[in-house]
């Protein structure tokens, strides 16, 4: 009798009501959760040829279609502030990481797709940019990584700068855990005190775990060097 209770209360707990205005934003939203699934499967998933190394856009991505890892938002912004925009991804942050994976490989396959349906093109770096800038510091410190994705992404390719990998439909935010391969994009901010951040969180996050010699010897050479610029600036001034 206890286990039938158990499992009702637990068939409870899975059941999902709606409000009529909820279906309808449901509604709203859907094609562009459609629209941007799509294009993780026709292009983050699959190689290009301008990419400038075998293998898909993104490694990661056809390991998270399998593992079902991907979760998407639509974000409403018309009637919100940079601030609470702001404070929007943070808690959307702090969901990524209360979310329990009982196996650390699905862990890490696990991602996040926030989507701005209502950011216009010609703001995109004005709104999308900026937040992932203002915010990158403290996802990396948490051990995570927020890509900024939209039609006027200039970001290049690692490997062909030519290619612009971050180029998306929609706009949207993506969060993920970090890896040993993010090193590029850690050491490459003009500001050594920023830099020192990221490398700093880099070394923190992998600890004696590190895969990869070469890019945990490299990971240090840089947090040096950035340390030294930093030494000269305080100088000159």
């Amino acid at each position: 009798m206890d286990s039938e209770l158990n499992n009702f209360s637990i068939s409870l707990k899975l059941m999902q009501l709606y409000t009529t205005r909820e279906i309808e934003r449901q509604y709203e939203d859907l094609p562009y959760l459609i629209e941007i699934i799509k294009w993780v499967k026709s292009f983050l998933a699959r190689p290009h040829p301008n990419l400038g190394r075998p293998g898909v856009v993104c490694p990661f991505v056809p390991h998270s279609l399998k593992s079902n890892s991907i979760r998407l938002a639509v974000i409403r912004t018309k009637d919100l502030y940079p601030e609470h925009l702001e404070e929007v991804v943070r808690r959307y942050r702090d969901i990524f990481l209360e979310i329990e994976v009982k196996e650390q490989e699905l862990a890490i396959n696990r991602a996040f797709l926030l989507i701005f349906p209502d950011v216009h093109i010609e703001d995109t770096s004005k709104i999308i940019d900026s937040v992932q800038q203002k915010l990158k510091p403290l996802f990396v410190e948490s051990g995570l990584m927020i890509g900024e994705f939209h039609k006027h992404n200039e970001s290049p390719g690692l490997h062909n700068p030519n290619f612009r990998p971050l180029r998306s439909p929609i706009p949207l935010l993506a969060i993920r855990f970090m890896v040993e391969a993010d090193l590029p994009f850690l050491e490459s901010p003009a500001d050594p005190r920023l830099r020192i951040r990221y490398l700093e969180a880099y070394l923190k996050c992998f600890g004696n775990k590190f895969t990869d010699e070469t890019k945990f010897k490299k990971a240090h050479q840089a947090l040096a060097l950035a340390k030294e610029e930093l030494k000269g600036e305080n100088f000159v001034y």
